[in-house]
């Protein structure tokens, strides 16, 4: 069982960054990527942004340009970069290695 972790949320003002982590432990071995997903209120969760274990990585329209996903596989560590961040980007945010899912961590773009 793969047990997940995110930390690095808060407050921020609109074009601010933040930069968020998640730790993932036991048996990754066989995952080939992690992904990182945000929610708000009433609505689905949506996808943002996927690294692979060869660094391949695919960014949501909305964010490219703004975030970097990144990982350390040493490490089984994972990072999104988040630069002139909008209140849209408000949300939750969670982190997905494979079948597996943190608790998220709550990102606000406000003033």
């Amino acid at each position: 069982q793969v047990r997940v972790v995110e930390s690095g949320g808060g407050l921020v003002q609109p074009g601010g960054s933040l930069r968020l982590s998640c730790t993932a432990s036991g048996n990754i071995a066989n995952i080939a990527g992690m992904a990182w997903y945000r929610q708000t209120p009433g609505k689905q969760r949506e996808w943002v942004a996927t690294i692979l274990r060869d660094g391949i990585t695919v960014y949501e329209d909305s964010v490219k340009g703004r975030f970097t996903i990144s990982r350390e596989n040493a490490e089984n560590t994972a990072y999104l970069q988040m630069n002139s961040l909008k209140p849209e980007d408000t949300a939750i945010y969670f982190c997905n290695w494979g079948v597996s899912w943190g608790q998220g961590t709550q990102v606000t773009v406000s003033t």
